[in-house]
């Protein structure tokens, strides 16, 4: 497996290229920003990209996908409660951005513990509303990509559109069930453990 992490110079969001090195299929999660970046590290590698990922549907988090999706026709994956967001403008935030409106529709959308495969990777997908209604997690073996549900130390913000805080609090309570050894990757921030979140996180405790 490899992960490389790009970060999005504007908002300091991250960018995740996942690839099964096996197969050199990958999937791009989150894609804000930094399209020659990503695009330049798939090349290098030798990858093709098959799925565009997006744990939620805020600007910061989708401003080169369909630019993306033009140059490499790779499918654009979110969850079932996040097309209401992708399909906005205003809503997603995009209308804000240095990355201009961004609304598209997704080709695939998943709803909780539904699974994918990028070549030899198993990929599940767990539904973990509250920084906005159709955000999500996705996990692969240990390693696990929890966009703006829960960070280094803290958490993803409530009071935007479709952000509730109560939700997310279920949410982390959800999280806080897996294995302590998952590797936590997140939207903004350094990478973390969930064990290191249960223990020291106080969103989680």
């Amino acid at each position: 497996m490899i992960i490389k992490k790009i970060v999005e110079p504007y908002f300091g969001e991250n960018v995740y290229v996942l690839a099964d090195e096996k197969t050199k299929k990958c999937a791009v999660i989150d894609p804000g920003g930094a399209r020659l970046d990503i695009l330049g590290f798939i090349k290098e590698n030798g990858l093709t990209l098959e799925y565009i990922l997006l744990t939620h549907g805020h600007g910061d988090h989708i401003g080169a996908v369909k630019k993306l999706k033009e140059e490499t026709n790779a499918k654009i994956v979110a969850h079932s409660e996040e097309k209401e967001l992708l399909l906005d403008k205003k809503k997603n935030l995009s209308n804000m951005m240095h990355c201009g409106a961004q609304e598209f529709d997704a080709d695939i959308y998943v709803n909780d513990k539904e699974k994918l495969t990028l070549g030899e990777l198993k990929l599940t997908f767990l539904h973990t509303p509250g920084h906005t209604k159709g955000s999500m997690c996705i996990r692969v073996g240990n390693e696990m990509f929890t966009g703006d549900t829960l960070f280094a130390g803290s958490i993803g913000r409530t009071d935007l559109y479709s952000g509730d805080h109560k939700q997310i609090e279920k949410s982390l309570t959800k999280l806080s069930r897996y294995e302590d050894n998952i590797n936590i990757h997140s939207g903004h921030g350094p990478d973390s453990t969930l064990g290191t979140e249960k223990r020291t996180n106080p969103y989680m405790k």
